[in-house]
Formats: C-alpha cells, structure tokens, sequence
C-alpha cells in the first residue's frame, strides 16, 4: 500500500486529527494513537452497537493504542523514544501545551530532523485568537459559514456537518503527504501549522463574490448556490418530500422548462440570481407541489437535467451505487463502517477494522523500543502507561 513503512504517532482527539491518521492507516501506515489515561473521548460518544461507539469505530480502526500520562517523566521518556523512530507526529493541543509537555516541533525535530511535524488547532499557532478554545460550530460561525447556512426564516441555522474539522483534516493530509514527498529528496521533514478556520476559509471560492468584489457580505438567498437561481434550489413535493435542483447551467433550463410545457420561463433562468428569477421560482414551486416525488422522480430521470431527491442519512449511505463503491463496509461481526474514499487503481487501501482496547498495544511498543518487563511492569504499576486487555480481530466481510 502507499504508505506501508510509514510511522505516525498520533496524539490528537475527537474528529480532524484522528480522521486524517485513520486514513493513512488504511493505506498502509503505522499510526500508534496516544490515549490518555481516560481514553479517546469519543470512545463513550455517541450511540455504539457493539463494544464502541459507532464514531470510534470510524476514525479508530487499524491502529495500535498506547495510553499514557503525559505529566509523568517516564510516559515522556517512552513518547520521544518513540519519536525518534516515527516518520509523523499529530498533535492538536491549544497553542503552548506541547512546549509545557516538552513535545513541541522545535524539541522533536531537533531529535529526529526527518520528522513531519503536524499541528492541528482552531487558529492556529499564531495571531490574536490562538490561545481562544473552540470546537467545529465555532469556528464555522466565527468564519462566515453559519452566516451562509441560513435557513428560509432568515435566521442562521446549526450546520449539518462538521466542515471545519473535515476541511481541517484533509488539508493536514495533503500538507503531510506534501512533506513526506520533499523528505524524500531532502532528508528533512517538516512543521504545518493546521488552524480549523484557515482550512474552512479556503473552501470559500464560490462566496466571496459580494465580499471581494463589492466589498459586503453576501445576500445568501439571493446567491446563486443558496437559493437565488431556480435551477439551484429546494423544491417541496405533493408528499411532503423534497427534490433539489442542482444544475444551473442554461442548458439544463431550457431541457426542464421545454419538458413542462413553459420554454417561456427559460428566459427567467437567464436572469442574474435574485429577483429576475423568482418568476422561474414560483411556477417550479407550484408545479412540483402538485405531485409526489415518486411523480417526478419518473418525469426528471427521462430530462437530462441535474436533480436529486432529498433523502434521509438512512437511506443515502444504504444506496446501492455507494454499496458498488464500496463506501459501506462490514466487518466480521456485522457492524457497518465506512469505506475509503481514495481508490487507487494499483495498491488500494485495505481497511482493517481491528479496534484497539485503551491501551492494548503499550507493552508491545515498549518492548520494540527495547524496554524489558520489569521496566514495562514498573510504567504501568506507576501509572505512567495505562494497558486494557486485548480484543478480538474484526476483519472485513464482503
């Protein structure tokens, strides 16, 4: 696989960090998750069938768990012993908590100069707000993103998804592998400072229009892609379903409007998004009210026309072309886990769905780094490393 070799250490929590490494792990890296001694937070969120939560489960497995305490001298001795011998190092701590822990980028690299070093915070480790906590709804709101997620009362809306920790973990994803490309012609590694809102801003090319162009913010119902062109819009079905039109070229236009009888109307759609349209608007409101989705499910599949219903997360993860994409997985026991969505042609990914227990995997690291039992035994009788009994494989069933 592409990054069979590889050795992440990887120290962070929640979502953008454990993601990213989850990734490398499923094509081929080492990723060594660093617990503390009460464990990943979101082994116990959320609802679980089975031993885990359902969201450990996806951004947890086929890594090795060694869980430590940080604050005691010993831990931190075994963690730079590790470093040494590691290719990456993710940390999200607030700005000044790795310099306290004697972990920062300066000190591990100094080890270990061919080390990619990967910080992941809200802010980011400089400016203003570097040392201001915040969690994914936050950094949305503070960054405009909310602010665009208004619902048709006008008022913002709480945001469906977590983009800020998605964008946040795909941009330390590229900026790793970027790194570990150059290492291979320089020998030295690298420091990324990965802050939430700076990954979530730069996801803003389509917004920024009225913002750069006429220096205010946006009238987000009247924008193109939140509800000011009929051909990019939410549409209410007879039954209390819904559809969307997602495909505002002209061309789409003329193919919808000369299928219901109203080519009058596509000059409508010609119009900038806003009011110009909203004639287009009302009689596609209107019409598509007048029967169910399963009416027009019919009637739109026959018009080469952009449009997808509105479906519930159930039904959308369960369709049979996510299925043929492998995006929907089972281990042995039966559990569902997400695919991987980075298909490669030669060397895909091969997803291991073992979960580590808290822990599990210390006594075997500490032996690889040359520990013996006696001074393994010493860790965990002093707390410095935590251990949980080891669990049974769960391996994929296709």
């Amino acid at each position: 696989m592409k990054l069979s070799g590889i050795r992440v250490v990887d120290l962070s929590q929640f979502l953008p960090g454990p993601h990213l490494s989850m990734m490398m792990a499923d094509h081929g890296a080492e990723v060594i998750a660093v617990e503390p001694p009460g464990g990943e937070p979101v082994r116990q969120i959320g609802l679980r069938d089975g031993e885990d939560s359902v969201w450990f489960r996806n951004v947890g497995r086929g890594k090795r768990s060694l869980s430590l305490n940080l604050k005691n001298p010993d831990a931190r001795n075994l963690l730079l012993d590790l470093v040494d011998r590691a290719d990456v190092f993710i940390e999200a701590f607030r700005p000044g908590t790795a310099e306290r822990l004697g972990l920062d980028a300066a000190t591990l690299r100094g080890r270990n100069p061919r080390l990619v070093y990967c910080s992941i915070t809200a802010y980011g480790q400089t400016g203003p707000k570097r040392l201001k906590p915040a969690h994914d709804v936050s950094v949305q709101a503070d960054s405009g993103a909310v602010f665009l997620n208004e619902g048709a009362d006008g008022r913002p809306a709480m945001p469906g998804m977590p983009v800020a920790d998605m964008a946040a973990s795909l941009m330390a994803l590229s900026g790793i592998l970027m790194a570990l490309l150059r290492r291979g012609e320089t020998g030295r590694g690298d420091t990324l400072d990965i802050a939430m809102q700076d990954s979530l801003v730069a996801w803003y090319p389509n917004a920024m229009g009225p913002v750069f162009a006429e220096d205010c913010s946006p009238r987000v119902k009247d924008e193109r892609s939140w509800g000011g062109n009929a051909m990019y819009q939410i549409y209410e079905t007879a039954d209390g379903r819904f559809l969307t039109l997602g495909g505002s070229e002209l061309k789409f236009a003329h193919n919808l409007f000369s299928a219901l009888g109203r080519e009058d109307l596509y000059t409508s759609c010609q119009e900038p998004p806003g009011a110009g349209q909203a004639p287009a608007k009302a009689f596609l409101r209107e019409t598509f009210a007048s029967r169910p989705l399963e009416h027009w499910r019919t009637f739109l599949d026959g018009i080469d026309v952009c449009w997808a219903p509105v479906r519930g997360l159930h039904e959308a993860v369960h369709d049979a072309h996510l299925a043929d994409r492998k995006m929907l997985l089972r281990d042995s026991g039966g559990r569902k886990h997400l695919g991987v969505p980075i298909k490669f042609a030669d060397e895909p990914a091969q997803p291991d769905f073992d979960l580590p227990s808290q822990g599990a995997d210390g006594p075997a690291i500490a032996r690889e780094l040359g520990l013996g039992e006696q001074d393994i035994a010493a860790l965990v009788n002093s707390e410095a490393m935590f251990v949980a009994p080891a669990r049974a494989s769960q391996q994929e069933e296709n």
